[in-house]
């Protein structure tokens, strides 16, 4: 029988031990290369987070996007509901022609009052200001610092006056609009409410921030008509 210190033994010994470091590097380098490969891909995806995330919209973009829509049909006959475009304050007034009676009779109490120094688009530069008589829209933000005007809208009131045609009072330093959104001389503010951008998609669908749209049931842009069939 060979003992360990006999060469034989020696022999079996290193081999033996030799085996055992084989398998420790082998173990070593799987486990070294799963380790690196994780950190690999741990590293792929906080390097992919900021491509990932710019698939989605930013806070900004939100912030500066798509139109408002607003079912007009739902707001009673002077009556205004206020809803939100681009994170501002959007009036929406269903006048009556009662309302709108009294806009031509205090023209020479206004300011601006066919608004050639306010922000309006093209198509609400007139008397009334909008786009159809009974519908008005405004940004509900005061033109002196920003405050959000207070609906007066019944004539006489007994807080702005028997004169009163109806309105908005600004409750932060008295600015005074009438029912078109055009400020009243003796004012702070010193042009009208601002107008945005807003078109109908049908009758009673109001969208706010478009210009134009297309009408509901219409075709889309660039759709053709598919050509009949010829003869084989």
């Amino acid at each position: 029988m060979a003992h360990s210190g006999s060469p034989a033994g020696q022999a079996g010994h290193s081999g033996h031990s030799a085996a055992q470091t084989g398998e420790v590097d082998d173990s070593r380098r799987k486990f070294l290369l799963r380790a690196t490969v994780g950190v690999g891909v741990v590293g792929a995806a906080f390097t992919a987070t900021p491509f990932i995330r710019s698939w989605l919209p930013s806070e900004r973009a939100r912030a500066l996007g798509g139109p408002t829509e607003v079912d007009v049909s739902t707001i009673e006959a002077g009556q205004m509901i206020t809803t939100v475009w681009r994170r501002q304050p959007i009036f929406v007034v269903h006048r009556t022609p009662a309302m709108l009676a009294l806009l031509g009779n205090h023209n020479d109490r206004l300011k601006d009052a066919v608004s050639d120094d306010s922000d309006q688009p093209d198509y609400c530069k007139n008397a009334i200001r909008s786009r159809r008589e009974d519908i008005l829209v405004l940004r509900g933000i005061c033109t002196h610092l920003g405050c959000l005007p207070k609906p007066h809208f019944d004539a006489g009131d007994p807080v702005l006056g028997a004169d009163w045609p109806g309105g908005w009072l600004c409750p932060c330093h008295g600015s005074r609009f009438d029912l078109a959104g055009r400020v009243f001389d003796g004012s702070p503010a010193s042009v009208n409410l601002v107008i945005p951008s807003y078109a109908y998609a049908s009758s009673i669908r109001l969208v706010i921030g478009e210009d134009s749209v297309a009408p509901e049931g219409a075709a889309p842009a660039g759709a053709a008509a598919a050509a009949p069939a010829g003869p084989a």
